[in-house]
């Protein structure tokens, strides 16, 4: 498991004027008193920073006595970054940040000045794969939302990947197109027809859809039809990656595949973050 406060109220910041080792962080704090929320110490001399998980004697009083510290990372594995856009809470975000910074632990000060750190030895990596238009997918802004909630404590980092309907168009070589539905951003040079309206299809058209599309046009036109898949479900790699999908085959919650999730179409935060807890349990 990763070294992450579970709180930034647990986190003491604490500027100090001796060199951040070892033996000098220790030292300095015997026979010392820390705070009954204090967990953790970020130490700052200048720009070197480091990490140390702090153990107190139980008891009830406001302020214990230190009996023992843990060191978690010393200056030459721990970047100190601050930006008020992250918010500290969230683990993804700060997990994103150790990899960009070579896996070294992370402290930042982040929004409303919380200040907070991530040590991780492992690093989770999520394929979030979904179509578009409309852009950003549904399925991307829901994982963000699901990982901004706390309720999935994992140091996951997304990756997303696009089913783009508009280069399936650009392969449809008929003179018309069927789309599923309306959608921002759909486009054509060719005939456009949309297969949730039932419209009256004159020309040679190709659909862009999943099998369930194919299924309705053959039940209300009662002919096969020349089809592009874009099932998310059918086209995610099965190379062993975390990956989460939409599937209007799944009604509610998850249906976990290996190493696929699926979620509703019409998927909520909630199914989400039940597809995360079932692939990082």
């Amino acid at each position: 498991m990763p070294n992450l406060p579970d709180h930034c109220k647990d986190v003491s910041l604490r500027h100090v004027d001796f060199p951040l080792t070892r033996e000098n962080i220790l030292s300095s704090f015997q026979g010392k008193v820390a705070y009954t929320r204090t967990d953790f110490m970020v130490l700052r001399n200048g720009e070197d920073t480091a990490t140390v998980r702090v153990i107190k004697r139980g008891g009830k009083d406001l302020f214990r006595p230190i009996i023992d510290l843990e060191i978690l990372s010393l200056p030459e594995d721990t970047v100190f970054i601050h930006d008020e856009g992250i918010d500290v809470l969230n683990m993804s975000q700060l997990a994103r940040l150790v990899r960009e910074n070579g896996g070294r632990t992370v402290v930042v000060s982040g929004m409303f000045s919380h200040v907070s750190f991530l040590k991780a030895e492992r690093l989770l990596d999520l394929r979030v794969l979904d179509v578009v238009p409309p852009s950003p997918s549904k399925l991307s802004v829901l994982v963000e939302r699901a990982l901004s909630s706390g309720l999935v404590e994992r140091p996951i980092i997304p990756s997303y990947v696009d089913v783009d309907i508009m280069e399936k168009e650009r392969m449809v070589r008929t003179p018309g197109v069927i789309f599923p539905c309306r959608a921002s951003g759909l486009s054509s040079e060719k005939r456009m027809f949309y297969l949730d309206e039932t419209p009256t299809i004159d020309v040679e058209s190709t659909l862009i859809g999943c099998d369930l599309s194919r299924r309705i046009f053959q039940h209300i036109y009662r002919r096969p039809i020349e089809s592009l898949d874009i099932c998310p479900q059918n086209l995610a790699p099965r190379d062993g990656v975390p990956t989460i999908v939409k599937c209007c085959k799944v009604k509610e919650g998850c249906v976990i595949e290996g190493s696929v999730a699926s979620v509703p179409w019409g998927a909520t935060m909630m199914d989400v973050v039940q597809a995360l807890q079932a692939l990082f349990p």
